[in-house]
């Protein structure tokens, strides 16, 4: 449980520097798309601003669970498995969540396009630092 809990501390923090890294490489690089977020949809109190930044937090943990009990499935080098894995969560986790989304809200294919990248990145750099801290 230790490992679990250790692996899935670290990868938050790494996850936490890359959602604000991303966050501002969207605003940068796509502006069209980082304009649709003052949509009132998107606008919530200040308060709940810590939300957002506990996220990495909360998706590392149940992903460094995932990892521990799944683990053995995967093979490969390093690098295909930390893939496999971020692939994996991706499509079992993420794709039907975006479909929903787009399917039930007025977000934009482009937003939700957004979204299911950034799943992919934080489930690929989760496995390589689970690979890393929990073999």
């Amino acid at each position: 449980m230790k490992k679990i809990a250790l692996a899935g501390l670290a990868a938050g923090f790494v996850l936490l520097i890359l959602s604000i890294l991303g966050l501002y490489a969207t605003i940068w690089l796509l502006p069209g798309v980082a304009s649709q977020y003052f949509d009132p949809a998107f606008n919530t109190d200040p308060g709940r601003t810590m939300l957002y930044y506990a996220h990495p937090f909360i998706i590392s943990m149940a992903l460094s669970w995932f990892w521990s009990r799944f683990k053995g499935t995967l093979t490969g080098s390093f690098i295909s498995r930390g893939i496999e894995f971020g692939v994996i969560y991706t499509l079992i986790a993420t794709l039907p969540m975006m479909w929903l989304i787009y399917s039930a809200m007025s977000v934009s294919f482009a937003v939700v396009t957004t979204w299911f990248v950034l799943a992919l990145i934080q489930g690929t750099i989760a496995g390589l630092v689970f690979e890393k801290m929990n073999p």
